[in-house]
């Protein structure tokens, strides 16, 4: 390790007596990390101080406590995170590592209390008892999730839980400006149906105290007029309003983050194509009912036949081309791009999620080359690389 302010930040997490959190995310250039987060915190067990280790994959969190001075929390500093940040009572130390490997450090004062209790309340990430859970019929009016319900509030949840720490960490690599009241997060919700989704992310992060400006665009005018009388009635008409727009009628604009979740078919590319253009930093797409390939692809290569003869097996085997060739150009574009689990409640099976951070970092020859020699193989033009033609071109 032999780097001091390393040594000073493992110092302050085995300091019992004033070490109050520490998070480590975010992955440093050309590495890569065991989990997407970890949260660490001191607890208290018969009455001895041990570190609590949460580690968060985007969807579900383990935990287990091990001892101060442990080599497993050295290590840590090893394993490709890029942001390390530390809280102690009396201030915090934050570490990001650039582009370049170079280690920037930034400092704080400020008091802090520790919380050494081990079995605390599982944490929400939405209160049942928020006022837009109410409105639109998740909780009852005591702020108690209805028995009905259940399915949908794990699926908000769930959801938060992928765009929370992303956010946060693209935050901290400074791929997405820090908010703030005159320039907030700007986030578009494509296809935004009911809004669910829409209400969360901007309920949870007003109640995080970060500014933001949220858009929900679906091309029916009742989901408009309906979502925008709930805004009304909760009175945050001033930062999120609704538009009844086709997502290719939609102006360009400069956004954050662009949310699409479950379009039908190429509403998907249409939703992929606009946030590239509107130059969105992040992308959470979660795609549905891929028809565009499966149309075009009337014979496969060999040895793929083998495959493609069972109707249910080459519905799948497209699928996945589709994403894939979606991730790509992503990929090619300038994004670090992940595809990940998300499960959609009762509205859907499908299950898999594009989630696309923009780094603006070149692209690989090989990652083109692999790119050009897919579309051959399989003699297909993806509706994404159409309506992204011009950017393509540029590479």
């Amino acid at each position: 390790m032999n780097n001091p302010a390393i040594e000073e930040v493992l110092s302050h997490i085995n300091n019992k007596d004033t070490f109050v959190r520490a998070v480590f995310s975010g992955r440093r250039r050309n590495m890569q990390v065991p989990h997407e987060r970890i949260d660490i915190r001191p607890v208290e067990l018969k009455n001895i101080i041990k570190l609590q280790m949460q580690y968060s994959d985007g969807r579900k969190v383990t935990s287990r406590n091990v001892e101060l001075d442990s080599k497993e929390i050295s290590d840590l500093f090893n394993q490709g995170f890029s942001n390390i940040l530390v809280e102690f009572t009396i201030g915090s130390i934050a570490l990001r590592f650039t582009k370049k490997d170079e280690l920037l450090i930034h400092r704080e004062s400020g008091e802090r209390s520790q919380d050494l209790s081990h079995d605390r309340v599982k944490s929400r990430l939405l209160d049942p008892s928020d006022p837009f859970l109410i409105e639109v019929g998740i909780s009852d009016h005591k702020g108690v999730i209805k028995p009905s319900r259940q399915d949908k509030y794990k699926q908000v949840e769930e959801f938060l839980r992928l765009l929370s720490p992303t956010l946060t960490s693209a935050i901290s690599a400074g791929h997405i400006h820090t908010p703030t009241v005159s320039t907030p997060l700007e986030i578009v919700d494509l296809g935004c149906g009911h809004a669910y989704l829409t209400f969360a992310a901007h309920q949870y992060f007003k109640n995080q105290g970060l500014p933001v400006k949220v858009t929900g665009i679906d091309v029916r005018p009742d989901s408009r007029l309906r979502n925008s009388n709930i805004a009304a009635n909760l009175e945050i008409s001033s930062t999120i309003e609704f538009k009844a727009q086709e997502i290719a009628d939609i102006p360009i604009s400069n956004v954050d983050v662009v949310i699409a979740l479950h379009a039908c078919d190429t509403a998907t590319d249409d939703a992929i194509a606009w946030a590239v253009n509107s130059n969105a930093k992040l992308l959470l797409i979660a795609p549905c009912c891929h028809h565009d390939l499966q149309s075009q692809i009337k014979e496969a290569p060999e040895p793929w036949a083998m495959m493609t003869k069972h109707g249910l097996m080459k519905e799948r085997l497209v699928d996945l081309i589709t994403d894939s060739i979606r991730c790509q150009i992503l990929k090619i574009l300038g994004y670090r791009v992940e595809a990940i689990e998300f499960i959609g409640g009762e509205h859907t099976p499908r299950n898999l999620m594009i989630r696309a951070v923009k780094t603006s970092a070149a692209p690989d020859e090989i990652d083109i080359l692999r790119y050009k020699e897919m579309l051959a193989l399989w003699q297909v033009q993806p509706a994404l690389a159409s309506r992204l033609t011009e950017k393509l071109r540029e590479i």
